[in-house]
């Protein structure tokens, strides 16, 4: 069953990113916490994620940025280390709290409640009009390159303030989409190297189906999606992700999945 919803979302999110640049790390991260504990979760998603970056950068390879690729995520891989490390620090301490509710027992751990809140801030933004309208100048490429590199590497999902901060670099909307996709990569490929102490926990050869499954799912969504980027308007979509995410977080943070 599991392999069948992963498969279902990593489809569906991979179109979603391929218009918005951001997504797949956004809305598989919370499914895959409910099926594996929330720091597996994070390193198979980030699995799936670059994996499905690769291939997206290779279809619109020519025409990243290179400054702005050099300007953004040079900072964010910096960061994307430090929070990748302060997941991995997190996912060690005790139990912050048990509750009984019907009949059940549950725990709470800081690692969820930290994703958790996050999860609940992000989507709650991204309902937020302002927000969504909020864009950064050049100037302030540096800075987002450190903050999505850092909520990246903590969380996984970091395409919305990407997302923020590119759109203002003056770039065509295939080079804004392929520079994304080029600086995902980077932040993947940095924050993998430090979830690889945490493969072995996320089993990843015992759940290589599951991965196998994303990741193609993922890949057609991305084919897909870039067939039809000339076609979606995505506000509903969006809302609606957002809303999803939200109990996500609050289911999670409550320890209940």
């Amino acid at each position: 069953m599991e392999v069948a919803i992963v498969s279902a979302v990593a489809l569906f999110a991979s179109i979603l990113t391929f218009f918005s640049g951001f997504g797949l790390g956004t809305i598989l991260t919370p499914v895959m916490a409910i099926f594996f504990p929330v720091e597996v979760a994070v390193a198979l998603t980030g699995v799936v994620h670059f994996t499905n970056n690769i291939f997206k950068l290779y279809l619109v390879r020519t025409d990243v940025s290179r400054p702005v690729l050099i300007r953004f995520g040079v900072p964010a891989v910096l960061t994307s280390f430090a929070g990748a490390f302060l997941l991995t620090a997190i996912t060690g301490m005790p139990v912050l709290f048990r509750y009984t509710l019907g009949g059940s027992t549950f725990e709470v751990l800081p690692v969820n409640l930290v994703i958790a809140i996050l999860l609940i801030v992000f989507a709650a933004l991204d309902l937020t009009p302002k927000f969504k309208k909020l864009e950064f100048g050049n100037d302030k490429m540096v800075y987002g390159g450190l903050l999505s590199g850092f909520f990246g590497g903590l969380t996984g999902i970091q395409g919305a303030l990407r997302s923020a901060f590119l759109i203002k670099a003056g770039l065509s909307k295939e080079s804004y989409i392929a520079t994304g996709v080029a600086i995902a990569v980077v932040i993947d490929i940095s924050r993998l190297s430090v979830y690889s102490t945490r493969f072995v926990d996320a089993d990843l050869t015992g759940n290589l189906p599951l991965l196998i499954a994303a990741v193609l799912f993922a890949m057609t969504g991305a084919i897909l999606g870039k067939r039809l980027l000339k076609k979606v308007t995505l506000d509903a979509v969006h809302s609606i992700v957002a809303v999803m995410l939200i109990v996500i977080g609050v289911l999670l943070g409550m320890g209940i999945i």
